[in-house]
This record gives C-alpha cells, sequence and structure tokens, in this order.
C-alpha cells in the first residue's frame, strides 16, 4: 500500500523507519519531512494546513494510509477532512484530539467518568486565577489550556512565582494555549508514560516509557519537548499496566464512544504514580516525542499492518509484539534550547551508528549539501540492551562519537531505573 507520513520531527523519522521495514509498504511519502526521514521516504511539499491539497495528493497518488504524526494537524481537524475525502488515517478526530487540544477538556471528562487524576480549576483571566489558588497549597501546577508544544506547564513553588507565572501565561506567554488556564492539585510520585492504540473499540496495550522532560541534569531547570526517554519503564509493571487500563484507559474510550467522539489512534497517558495508584496527569493524542523512538527500536510487529487495521476499525485482528530488551535515547539540543535555539551548526555523525546505535533526525536540515542543526531538539541517539544500564552506556558512547560544537545533551538519562538495577546487581 501507499502511506503518507505527515511531520519532520524525530518522532516522525522513527514512524518512518518502522513503516517503511514493512511488507506492506510499497510507497513512502513524508510531508515535509527532514534529512533523515529522506532515506526511508520521498519527501512532497504539502502544507497539513491545506487540507484540500493533502486530500488531492492522495487522490493523485492512491494513498491508502495517512499517518498524522504531530499533534497540531490533528487539532485542527484534519484527520476528519481525510476520513471525508475517503482516505484512511491514523489519528482521531478534531473532537476527539481534544483530549490534548485542551487541558480543560480531559479534567471535565475525568470527573464525569471517574478516571483518577489531580483536583483542578479551570480559569479564564487573572483575577480569577490568582484568587483560585487559594484552593491549593504549593507547590502550584499552572497548566496553559491549549498546544504549547510541550512547554505550557509551569510548578510554580511560592505563592508569588504562580502568581507571576499566572500573568505570564495570561499575558500572552503562550499565545492563545494560554487564554485558559487550569490549576491543579500537585501529585507526589514518580512519573511513566503509557501507551495504547484504539479503533474506538478494541484497545491494544503498546508499551511504557519514561522520558526526562527538564532540560538540565537531575531533572532540573525549565520543561522541554523531552531530552530522552528509555522503554520499557519496569517501575510500570504488569499489575499497575492492567489498573491503567482499567481505571483509565478503558473508560476514556467507553465515555468518548457513548458521548458520540469515538476515538482513534493512539492515547499517550502521562500518569503519576502515587501511593493511591496511578492518577492521570494528562494525554497526548499522538506518540511521546522521543518515546517514540524508543517504542519503535522495541517494536516486532509490523506497524503498517497495526495502523491500517486501527484506521479501519479492525484493530481487535492485531497484537503488538515488543522486544523485552530495553531501549534508551539520548535528544542532542541546540544551544539555548528550550529558549531560542541556534540554528545552522554543523554536525557530523562520526561512527554513532556504527556503534549499534540508531540516530533518529529531529530539528535537521541540509545546506550546501552538509547536516545542520534546524531546530532546538536536533538529534536523538537511541541504543538498546539487555537492561536500561546497558542501553544507556550504548547510547552514550554512540553520542560521544558525535561531533556537534554548538549543541549540548543531558549525562544522566535514565537515571532512576540505573539506579534501581544497580541496588538489585
Amino acid at each position: 500500500m501507499n502511506i503518507l507520513l505527515l511531520g519532520s520531527g524525530g518522532r516522525e523519522h522513527a514512524l518512518a523507519w518502522k513503516l517503511a521495514q514493512s511488507p506492506l509498504c510499497a510507497k513512502l511519502y513524508a510531508a515535509p519531512g527532514n534529512p533523515g526521514i529522506a532515506e526511508e521516504a520521498e519527501l512532497v511539499a504539502l502544507d497539513a494546513k491545506d487540507h484540500a491539497a493533502v486530500a488531492r495528493f492522495c487522490a493523485e497518488r492512491a494513498i491508502d494510509l495517512v499517518v498524522i504524526g504531530p499533534e497540531a494537524p490533528l487539532v485542527d481537524g484534519l484527520a476528519d477532512s481525510l476520513r471525508a475525502a475517503g482516505v484512511a488515517v491514523f489519528g482521531p478526530s478534531k473532537a476527539a484530539a481534544q483530549l490534548e487540544g485542551s487541558k480543560g477538556f480531559t479534567k471535565d471528562l475525568c470527573e464525569r467518568a471517574g478516571i483518577p487524576t489531580a483536583g483542578y480549576v479551570r480559569t479564564t483571566a487573572l483575577g480569577e486565577a490568582i484568587a483560585a489558588l487559594d484552593r491549593f497549597d504549593a507547590p502550584y501546577v499552572l497548566k496553559a489550556d491549549g498546544l504549547a508544544a510541550g512547554k505550557g506547564v509551569v510548578i510554580a513553588e511560592t505563592r508569588d512565582e504562580a502568581e507571576a507565572a499566572l500573568a505570564d501565561m495570561f499575558g500572552g506567554a503562550f499565545g492563545e494555549a494560554g487564554a485558559e488556564v487550569v490549576i491543579e492539585e500537585f501529585m507526589r510520585g514518580e512519573e511513566a508514560s503509557f501507551f495504547a492504540l484504539t479503533d474506538g473499540t478494541t484497545i491494544l496495550p503498546f508499551g511504557s516509557a519514561q522520558d526526562h522532560k527538564r532540560v538540565g541534569e537531575g531533572d532540573t531547570g525549565p520543561n522541554t519537548g523531552g531530552m530522552g526517554a528509555y522503554s520499557p519503564a519496569p517501575v510500570l509493571t504488569p499489575a499497575l499496566e492492567r489498573q491503567v487500563m482499567d481505571d483509565i484507559i478503558g473508560p476514556t474510550v467507553a465515555t468518548m464512544k457513548a458521548e458520540g467522539i469515538p476515538y482513534s489512534g493512539v492515547l499517550y497517558a502521562g500518569l503519576m504514580l502515587t501511593e493511591q495508584g496511578p492518577r492521570l496527569i494528562e494525554y497526548n493524542c499522538r506518540f511521546g516525542d522521543p518515546e517514540c523512538q524508543v517504542l519503535m527500536t522495541r517494536l516486532e510487529s509490523d506497524l503498517a499492518e497495526i495502523m491500517l487495521a486501527c484506521a479501519e476499525g479492525r484493530l481487535a485482528e492485531c497484537e503488538a509484539r515488543f522486544d523485552a530488551d530495553a531501549a534508551l535515547t539520548v535528544v542532542m539540543a541546540a544551544r539555548g534550547y528550550p529558549g531560542a535555539p541556534e540554528k545552522g551548526g554543523s554536525f557530523d555523525l562520526g561512527s554513532a551508528e556504527s556503534e549499534g546505535a540508531k540516530v533518529f533526525h529531529a530539528g535537521t536540515a541540509l545546506k550546501d549539501g552538509e547536516l545542520v542543526a534546524n531546530g532546538g531538539r536536533v538529534l536523538n541517539v537511541t541504543a538498546i540492551g539487555r537492561s536500561v544500564t546497558e542501553a544507556k552506556a550504548s547510547a552514550y558512547r554512540a553520542v560521544d562519537s558525535v561531533d556537534f560544537p554548538s549543541g549540548f545533551f543531558r549525562r544522566d538519562i535514565g537515571w532512576r531505573e540505573v539506579e534501581r538495577e544497580s541496588e538489585t546487581a
């Protein structure tokens, strides 16, 4: 079959790499892609905001399946436009994508469905938000309601910090995403990510991961889109995964179907493992980045087959098999990230891939035939091992062979699990 993949980041490079391995994939196109994706797919110039142009391309090239990588086109309703044109799409409708597009929508759904999550208040004005702080103890969790590229969450340690952050949010720090702010109870525990695919009826567990959101080592500094990840997350035991399916994922899918907004695609649940059990932090309506990179590295099943079955409502026919080994990815970012990244810096991958790692391109471009940085997160160096400790050692050997003078990375990806493995060794 012919497949069109939309997106240009490390997540999409991992998806392209895995889709291209499928015997079902006759031709893979990607828009807009990046130099790494170009090794797996034919790049085409398409603007995902131009729904009619994407639909025309699908008709002209006899596209059998469209895979929408990032969240913005999903929240914009591209899946609806393509389905109306008769194209199979992996990804939720505009209405269902509100699970990521609106923090308030998700919190209200959790309340209706009895899904365990943090207490919250939705606010639409600065004065209202400051008054609502009285209902919570420090630290304060402040979330821009809309899409903010993974950076719209502030953890304020004091009341003064919270009021200043709210002033920034309502003052336009996150654009339209901050027109509404959700204030939440601070949950204590360890974070983990759980993934499931659903066609609106069948739910297929699709692995776990843990990422590192903070820019600095020891999980310090501002939030980013993610500085590294590993999979699986052993802290999310089989018993806890069943609890997540029963108490969080299952009720979400059932409630959305009952309310006339069936969900189709990947459900990415950000979880807090509290003393009272798993609680939902938030949902994303696409694969995580860089969690997708470690999931695809471990996936043994045919991704194209599963995605098409999901799009066509046949997910009950599929299973998802993963390598038992651990995978770990290290994000190499451009200096200045998560603020204004330094673009244009050249890099050389050296012997990274001959070291046994796979390098997924994220913010890269070709300039005069040379690879250069073209975004905040530039490369995802990914390796596998019998343990997280082994995978980490392999990934950092590869990282150390990359020459990226204007780049930086964290040295401690996977540190929690490495500590646990050393204690049980």
